[in-house]
């Protein structure tokens, strides 16, 4: 047989075909479907972008509001599974919303009789699918509320879903223009081309299992530092530095130390993150002084990372603005990541769903490095 090495990480390394959407990162540009992901995220609401995600293609009023009105139901958390919601949020000195997640999806999955993707009608994996990312801010927003010493709120029919996430957050109704803020970050983190959550995701998928457990295989990948849990950290790297002219000095000591930046760099763009730009032009909207001081920082930093590393090209990514976002927003630290899994998990369900028309399992294989075998076994 012949065997193939693929490079560590399988960096550039294609492992299928996909219709969803595609990062170019020589150009600074992604896309869901045949659109831009920042034109949508500019000019369409989440519920459209959704559809467009599960439909493949854009929803006209009627169908939007169809849409609305079939999703807003499902946000609800099956009776059954609510006494679990404490005892989730309670367990451990510093539990994470994301573990918490996990819970109460594999739980809903339990509740709802949820079966494999494999064997499954298109019609029952979308339903499923439809059910996952419906419910899944909830259940985060419940997990923080409990925690922090609050009830948790029932969702709200009346509301659209980043303004229902602001409500179940905060506790209040969402002043339109952040709520606007946060629907333009949700639309813009939905999917990310093959990440390693959304690759994760597909592998439990291309096993058959359910929905809800390929969603909490991604969430797994996706709550590492490395991944999906960096905007609150981007945000105290700025409480460190504490002022424009300490950025310089800082930014050198963390490189001198082998540190990474938080909130600078990524692994497909060699250009500005486009997501970055959006975000940033969302605050300087949305104002005030740590836009400021996050705008100056940015220039500082990369003007820096440019000198002390003139072979790469490094510029702020979108968990930099993003933590600034949400904080504007009235979004705590603690939810930045769980804020960005309720995008995330659209875009992971439309993976799953697609991988589901693939009967083949994803299977590689791996070189074995340890010592010669077969070994005679040494006597006890």
């Amino acid at each position: 047989m012949d065997v193939l090495y693929a490079p560590r990480g399988l960096s550039n390394v294609v492992v299928t075909s996909t219709d969803i959407g595609d990062v170019r990162g020589l150009e600074g540009f992604y896309h869901y479907r045949q659109y831009s992901a920042i034109d949508l995220a500019t000019s369409r609401s989440l519920e459209d972008v959704w559809f467009l995600f599960v439909e493949g293609r854009l929803p006209d009023a009627t169908e939007r509001d169809r849409f609305a009105a079939e999703v807003a139901p499902l946000r609800a958390i099956p009776a059954d599974v609510l006494p679990a919601l404490r005892v989730t949020a309670m367990a451990g000195a510093t539990p994470h919303p994301l573990a918490g997640l996990r819970t109460i999806l594999s739980l809903v999955a339990a509740s709802q009789d949820m079966a494999p993707t494999y064997g499954s009608s298109d019609a029952q994996r979308r339903a499923d699918a439809l059910l996952v990312c419906a419910v899944t801010p909830t259940i985060l927003a419940a997990l923080h509320r409990i925690r922090t010493g609050r009830e948790p709120l029932e969702p709200r029919d009346d509301l659209s879903a980043a303004e229902n996430w602001l409500y179940l957050v905060t506790g209040t109704a969402p002043e339109p223009a952040k709520a606007r803020a946060i629907e333009q970050y949700l639309i813009a983190t939905i999917d990310h081309g093959f990440n390693a959550s959304t690759f994760t995701a597909r592998v439990a998928a291309s096993a058959g299992a359910d929905v809800a457990s390929a969603v909490c295989a991604a969430i797994g990948s996706f709550s590492g530092p490395l991944h999906g849990g960096a905007p609150d950290r981007a945000l105290d790297a700025l409480d460190e530095i504490g002022s424009p002219d300490r950025a310089a000095e800082w930014v050198r000591a963390k490189v001198t130390a082998g540190g990474r930046i938080m909130g600078f760099g990524h692994a497909v763009y060699r250009t500005d993150d486009p997501r970055a730009v959006l975000l940033r032009s969302i605050a300087q909207e949305l104002g005030g002084d740590l836009v400021d001081f996050a705008t100056s920082v940015e220039r500082i930093v990369v003007d820096t990372l440019a000198e002390l590393k003139p072979d790469r090209k490094l510029y702020a990514n979108v968990e930099f603005y993003a933590g600034v976002v949400m904080e504007l927003c009235g979004i705590p630290r603690s939810m930045f990541t769980p804020t960005f899994a309720t995008s995330r998990v659209i875009g992971w369900c439309a993976n799953i769903l697609e991988q589901s028309h693939d009967p083949k399992i994803i299977r590689p294989i791996a070189r074995y490095a340890g010592p010669a075998a077969p070994q005679a076994v040494p006597v006890a």
